[in-house]
């Protein structure tokens, strides 16, 4: 009898904190650990291909950033136009499917393009989806839903959770199975409520520049460790 193999994760969530205190804890200046975490994307986008999680929601820059200091507001922008920019094309090439959950009204025009020409590009691909929450707030989220069911004109009778999830930004995205939080912290911090309904949590201390295959792959093992019942009990 082959041995059982361990429950994966079809749809992982990351929230990619402790940058700004990995570059503090080696002397260096905060945007040092956004670019180290920017760099650290491609790892571990590879590590879900090579383990076989087909999507993976990566929280890159919250509604509420923006209250940060401007320098540093302006270096995560630029970070994420020279990542696109500069990976773009080898992310196609190796099948990656590029997602944005978010609005981009706020952003300048030119970014706003090129977060749209790699969703474009990449739209055929399916080796795995990399969804981008960026600009992006699970309140925002289902506050804009709420905007355009009722610009539909969608009767409250006809409104269900299936119709009403029809109405979010990437609609057809699984709901989350793990959510993991790198940085010590023990919060959702606004991420993809609506998807996060029964997601299993995971929080390590490890700040993200310095998280892993290995302690990804950590992740995984307790996540095959939680016995998930959705609501329900424990079978007997």
């Amino acid at each position: 009898m082959s041995q059982q193999e361990p429950p994966l994760p079809a749809h992982i969530g990351i929230i990619m904190d402790g940058n700004g205190r990995w570059a503090r804890a080696r002397g260096r200046p905060r945007m040092a650990g956004h670019k180290a975490g920017v760099d650290n994307i491609r790892p571990i986008l590879e590590a879900c291909v090579e383990i076989g999680v087909p999507y993976l929601s990566l929280f890159a820059f919250s509604t509420e950033n923006w209250s940060r200091p401007d320098n540093e507001v302006s270096g995560l922008l630029n970070l994420l136009g020279s990542a696109i920019r500069t990976q773009l094309d080898e992310l196609n090439a190796n099948g990656v499917q590029i997602r944005h959950s978010g609005n981009l009204d706020r952003v300048n025009p030119h970014l706003q393009a090129e977060m749209q020409r790699a969703v474009n590009e990449t739209r055929s691909n399916n080796r795995i989806t990399l969804n981008v929450a960026f600009n992006y707030g699970g309140r925002a989220e289902i506050l804009a839903a709420v905007r355009r069911i009722i610009q539909a004109g969608v009767q409250p009778e006809d409104l269900d959770e299936e119709r009403f999830q029809g109405f979010l930004d990437q609609p057809d995205l699984p709901d989350l199975d793990l959510i993991i939080r790198t940085g010590g912290e023990f919060r959702l911090s606004n991420f993809m409520l609506w998807q996060a309904t029964y997601a299993e949590y995971y929080s390590t201390e490890t700040f993200w520049p310095a998280f892993g295959p290995d302690q990804l792959k950590a992740a995984l093992g307790e996540y095959a460790r939680r016995e998930r019942r959705f609501g329900g009990v424990c079978p007997t």
